[in-house]
């Protein structure tokens, strides 16, 4: 995918450990790209993920080799002039992972956004040094201690990110 798009609606899930709620493809129908911040946990996740919108995802610590062969560690691209870094395990401002940290101080994802999933804890929260917005969507799964199922959806367009929606599936273990 292109490093530049223009107004794009998109819908950022995690942590679904091969476990695809049905309700992801209600909620994000108006969506323009699906992003995956890691733990997809298979194929079929991305497969269906992929077959609906444009996806665009990092591999998470739970994710095979075949995985790892389709989805990069760390994922770096301009999308409507909103810089975007994406890992699955990253932290949050304050603490982020150690690796993280180094790549987040040398090369910001200035005014843009800094996407990490592995924890579970859904946050958006702005790293007021580093100047970028941080989001966590949470898990989209059934596995992990988390007890409500969360994603989130936003806007890009022309350098800002608006319109920033979280919204809860319910109870992990259910469907419907």
């Amino acid at each position: 995918m292109s490093d530049f798009c223009a107004m794009k609606k998109i819908g950022l899930l995690s942590d679904t450990h091969s476990f695809l709620d049905e309700r992801v493809f209600e909620h994000f129908a108006e969506c323009d790209e699906i992003w995956h911040a890691g733990d997809f946990g298979s194929m079929a996740v991305i497969d269906r993920l992929r077959a609906f919108k444009p996806l665009r995802g990092v591999y998470g610590n739970i994710d095979n080799a075949q995985i790892q062969a389709e989805m990069p560690l760390d994922l770096r691209f301009t999308c409507a002039g909103v810089p975007v870094f994406m890992t699955h395990i990253g932290g949050y401002p304050g603490r982020y992972h150690p690796r993280v940290r180094v790549l987040l101080e040398q090369d910001p994802p200035l005014h843009g956004l800094f996407i990490s999933g592995h924890s579970h804890i859904l946050k958006a929260m702005p790293d007021k040094k580093l100047h970028f917005l941080h989001l966590n969507p949470g898990a989209c799964g059934n596995e992990g201690w988390h007890q409500v199922k969360t994603l989130m959806r936003f806007v890009l367009d022309e350098g800002a990110i608006r319109e920033l929606q979280v919204i809860e599936l319910g109870a992990r273990g259910r469907n419907a």
